[in-house]
This record gives structure tokens, sequence and C-alpha cells, in this order.
């Protein structure tokens, strides 16, 4: 009998919780993503899904529970075992922070800052070159290499944001967090722009953690689906035994 290959776990959670200021956001919040797989959080605002991957990538302490990432345990890791957590990771949020004034390639280059930190990569004309050999290609994947001299405060917003995809990937990392990386863009370039950071994520064989208000886009693009509400995760399922109802009722 052939059975399937176990996956590592590349990020796994266990009894976390988190308040503000003495109010819960959530509780006893467990689950392990596998290596490779696409994870959606859903839930409607105030449920804690974007205070749930500060506290993943130990930008914010929780209140109880544990976090391992790639192997670093983030509620007890130094500073500098965290920074070489963090250097791991990719970031895609729904603001593209962009360096407005500075080319579409030092803006790239800019990703890979977590893993080689010094005025070196603030801009194209320090790096060295492998690093601008590695933004190019970057770009390349994304489909804007004819734009890397083009300054970012003149790109469209779906450009922008495909140059963020690019900042994140530079650095090859393992795991990819996209925070509602369509919210700021009008639907066709947000398809667009979820289309292509799923095949490039799929290529890559990277471990893909997004928020999304978009429930098709849950269905569609994640392997699984994690849903808060009432301060707790009543949902942790295969997104294709779920239904657009089953998660619409997360936000009655």
């Amino acid at each position: 009998m052939i059975t399937a290959p176990v996956l590592p776990v590349d990020m796994r959670v266990t009894g976390l919780a988190k308040s503000f200021a003495g109010t819960p956001i959530f509780a006893d919040v467990s689950f392990g993503l596998p290596r490779g797989e696409a994870t959606a959080i859903v839930g409607a605002n105030g449920t804690g899904k974007s205070t749930l991957l500060r506290c993943l990538m130990g930008l914010i302490p929780a209140d109880a529970g544990e976090i391992t990432v790639l192997g670093t345990d983030v509620s007890t890791a130094p500073p500098a075992a965290l920074r070489q957590m963090r250097a791991q990771m990719g970031l895609v949020s729904q603001k593209h922070n962009l360096v407005p004034r500075l080319s579409v390639l030092s803006n790239v280059v800019h990703g890979l800052l977590g893993q080689r930190p010094g005025i070196r990569h603030w801009s194209q004309s320090l790096a060295p070159a492998a690093s601008r050999e590695a933004a190019m290609a970057a770009l390349d994947k994304v489909g804007l290499a004819r734009l890397a001299q083009r300054r970012a405060d003149r790109l469209s917003g779906g450009q922008s944001q495909r140059v963020a995809i690019a900042r994140a990937l530079v650095g090859q990392p393992k795991i990819l967090i996209a925070d509602e990386p369509t919210a700021s863009l009008d639907p066709a370039a947000g398809e667009d722009v979820m289309d292509l950071f799923f095949d490039l994520a799929r290529q890559e064989g990277v471990t893909v953690v997004f928020i999304s208000h978009n429930i098709e886009h849950a269905l569609r693009y994640g392997d699984r689906v994690l849903g808060l509400a009432g301060g707790r995760m009543p949902l942790d399922a295969r997104a294709e035994s779920l239904s657009a109802a089953a998660l619409r009722g997360l936000y009655d």
C-alpha cells in the first residue's frame, strides 16, 4: 500500500490566547501548517485575524499558548533568533509599502534586508551584483522586469502589488504571509494579483498563510481554511470540503 508522504510542519500553534486592555480577542487557538500548503484565515472584522498573524511573526506577544515557526519557539526566542526566523518569511500586505521616490528595483532589493542588513541593500546602486540579479529575477517572475528603473510612485495599484510580491519572494522565503493582499485593488487587478501570487507560491513550494474577506478567494486559493468567530477558532477544515454558505455563517 502506498501512503502519502508526511509533510514537515512549518508552523504549529497550541492554545494561543490574546487580549488588548483586558478585552479578549481570541483564546484556545490551535493548528499546524504543513509545508507547501496555503491556509486562508477568515472571519468578521474584529475577530483577530491580523492580530493572529502578528503573533505568528513574533511582532506582538501572545498572552498564553505556544507558537513554533520553522523550529523557533516564538514566545521564548531571543531577538536575534526572531530576526533569523523572520528572514525566512515574506510579507505582502494590503498596503504596498513601497518607497515612492526609489526605483522598482531598489524596492525589491529591500526584501533582502532581513537576511543582509546594512546600507548596501537600501538602494540598487549600492547593492552587490548578486542581490541586484536576485531582484531582477524576482521582477521577471511577476512580469515587471521592464519597469525595474521606474520610480515606484509611477506605478498602478496592480503593478505596485506585483512589486510587493517580488520583494517578498526575492529572499526565497519558506513562508509567505499575506494580509488581505487585494483589499486596495479593483476586482480585475485583484484577481490577477491573486492568480500570480499563488501560482508563484506553488512553484516555489512555499507555505502560505493569507487573510481574505473574499470567501471565494479563500475556497479557491486555500488548501485549508481557518475561521475565527466569537473569540475562538470554530472552523478548521480542508477547503474542498467547504461551501461558501458554510463560510458565510462565520459572519452572522
